[in-house]
């Protein structure tokens, strides 16, 4: 029996049915769900980064909002500029300022100034602070110069760090009356940012235009 061409084309023909094609969409939508699902949770080091960055914010606003702060960013205005008259609460408060409006280059020098000078509440802020950058080494220095400030500072012993981080805790899951910097603020920590040396990343010494800002914050 003689086999024609398409006899053979019959034979190789792939078959078909009535069922409905492969929807692609969600396809990729099932491939989407399945990879969100498997990926890896975050490693402790990225928890602990989180978790001191946001511990960070809260001690920056405690400080910001102390009773006497607005008065000590006045002195720090007022003073002549060298490190003999630095008025150290002041410059504390206002690396916290800095940090709050988006400056944390110069937030870390303000607090450094500070820290140099025995404030141990800088030096927490420091130590959160390169933990939330992932610098385990410096975060370690800073946590160590908390207890070695010198003799006359003020005492950050561990049970009070222990109670700031329960408080700080706190403050994330139920949040805080404690006040961030107002827009207002924000503007007049730009303003001088931009009147500085263009040629410095680092934000000059607060102004008395600043202070009074600070000052009406706080009456508020």
């Amino acid at each position: 029996m003689s086999t024609t061409i398409d006899d053979l084309l019959a034979r190789v023909a792939l078959p078909t049915d009535s069922r409905p094609g492969i929807d692609v969409g969600v396809a990729l939508r099932r491939l989407a769900a399945d990879a969100a699902r498997a990926k890896a949770r975050p490693t402790p080091d990225m928890v602990c980064a989180a978790e001191a960055a946001q511990s960070l914010v809260v001690v920056s606003r405690w400080v910001l909002n102390g009773p006497s702060a607005a008065m000590h960013v006045d002195r720090l205005a007022g003073a002549p500029e060298d490190e003999d008259h630095l008025d150290v609460e002041g410059a504390a408060v206002f690396a916290c300022l800095l940090y709050l409006t988006g400056h944390p280059e110069s937030a870390q020098f303000w607090w450094q100034l500070a820290a140099g000078a025995g404030h141990r509440a800088a030096a927490y802020c420091l130590h959160l602070h390169h933990l939330a950058l992932g610098e385990v080494r410096e975060a370690i220095h800073w946590h160590r110069q908390i207890k070695n400030a010198p003799a006359g500072s003020a005492v950050l012993d561990e049970g009070f760090l222990a109670g700031l981080g329960v408080f700080a805790r706190y403050v994330r899951h139920n949040g805080s009356e404690a006040c961030g910097p107002t827009g207002l603020l924000e503007m007049e920590v730009d303003r001088l940012a931009d009147a500085g040396d263009s040629s410095c990343i680092i934000v000059p010494r607060p102004d008395r235009r600043l202070a009074e800002h600070l000052l009406d914050f706080a009456r508020r």
